[in-house]
This record gives structure tokens, C-alpha cells and sequence, in this order.
């Protein structure tokens, strides 16, 4: 019996790209025959150790980012406000470091929790435009999804073990080849392995897994 294709997807919440990737890798019945693995990162310690500039801080391009993201948005029916949240970007090592802090305590119950979450504060912050990184609210959302005595764990838990494993899972991401989000690691049925960055690029990534793209939607988009 053949391995099925697998796909890793890095992602922060303070990336308006990395929601975009994660919103179709998780609803799109394209990648319904590939096993997706969601590995929370902090990308301002990626775009630190590889010397990138944000793209907020580059003339013209930080007008663009705010352009092409609701293009992509629209051509995948993805909900995301016009406009940019307040403060862009945020500081979001509480939120990652949370998130961090769940995969230790659920370690169990594989991506569930992580997923449901994220599916949470990427909603919250992208499409409500809601301090996530703020304490209480990051308590608030956790609160609703886990229930208030996890999600109080979670908080407990993230100034060590969550700040330990952010730690591990940025070294990985830097280890695959990123420098930016969304980044994606693919390996086909084959065990072959390719690495691809930008929502962009999604149509490679279902080629290399060896997956059926839709004709229709934002799959036309893409070349």
C-alpha cells in the first residue's frame, strides 16, 4: 500500500500569508488524501537569523502585501477583513509560545486541539481584528476552545515548556529552508521532499504530493 503524501505547513498568526495557506490546506478537498502537520514558529526569529527586512518596512511592498492577501482571500473564498489590523504587525511570541504550550500538553491527542485553535486566533485576529496578543484575550479565545482550566494551563505552561519548544520548532523551520511564511515541506508518496514558500506556490505543492487540483475557484489562479 502506497505512504500517503505528507505536507508540513510553518505558520505565526501574525501573517496574513500563512493564514491564507493554512485556511485552504485545511478546507480544501484537495489536500483531504494528504496528512497536513501544522507547526507553530516565530517568524520574526526566522526573518532575524536570515537577515530579511519585513515586508511592512519595504517601501511599496508593504502597500502590496496589503493588496495581494485580499486577492487570494477572495479567489479562495477566505474570510479576511480589507482592512489591516491595528498595530500591524504584532509582537506575537505569547501566541506562538501558547500554542507551543498546547502541543505539549495535548501531545496525546495529536492536532486537534492545535488545529482548533488556530482555526480561533487566526479567525480572531485576521477577520475580527482582535488583540490576540494581549493576555486576557489570548485567554478569552483559548478559554472558549479549550475550556477555562486548559486553556489557563496553556498560559501557564507557555513561559517555559512553550518558550522551549518555539525555540526547537523555529531551529526546524530555519533547518527546512525557510525565510519567510507560509513555508511548506512536501514528501510525496515516494518519500521525496521539496520545499516551497508563498500561497503562491500551492499548485506546485499539490503536484509534488501527487494530488488532484480542482479546476475551478482559486485553483485558476494558480498556475
Amino acid at each position: 500500500m502506497a505512504t500517503p503524501p505528507k505536507l508540513t505547513l510553518y505558520v505565526d498568526t501574525v501573517s496574513p500569508f500563512a493564514y491564507l495557506a493554512y485556511y485552504i490546506t485545511r478546507h480544501d478537498p484537495a489536500f483531504s488524501k494528504c496528512e497536513v502537520t501544522y507547526i507553530p514558529i516565530f517568524l520574526g526569529g526566522v526573518m532575524k537569523a536570515c537577515g530579511n527586512t519585513p515586508p511592512i518596512n519595504i517601501k511599496n511592498k508593504d502597500r502590496w502585501i496589503g493588496v495581494e492577501r485580499i486577492r487570494w482571500a477572495r479567489f479562495f473564498g477566505i474570510p479576511m477583513t480589507e482592512q489591516m489590523p491595528d498595530g500591524f504587525p504584532p509582537l506575537t511570541l505569547s501566541v506562538m509560545r501558547a500554542l507551543c504550550a498546547l502541543t505539549v500538553l495535548e501531545s496525546e491527542s495529536g492536532q486537534e486541539a492545535l488545529v482548533k485553535c488556530l482555526d480561533a486566533l487566526f479567525e480572531a485576529y485576521w477577520v475580527r481584528h482582535e488583540r490576540i496578543v494581549e493576555r486576557d484575550v489570548l485567554a478569552r479565545v483559548l478559554g472558549e476552545v479549550l475550556g477555562e482550566e486548559r486553556g489557563r494551563k496553556v498560559l501557564e505552561m507557555a513561559g517555559k515548556e512553550g518558550k522551549e519548544v518555539l525555540g526547537k520548532n523555529t531551529d526546524a523551520a530555519l533547518a527546512d529552508g525557510a525565510f519567510g511564511l507560509p513555508w511548506f515541506v512536501a514528501t510525496n508518496s515516494k518519500g521525496e521532499k521539496e520545499t516551497y514558500w508563498g500561497v503562491d506556490h500551492l499548485a506546485q505543492v499539490a503536484d509534488h504530493l501527487g494530488l488532484e487540483k480542482p479546476k475551478t475557484g482559486g485553483w485558476k489562479a494558480l498556475l
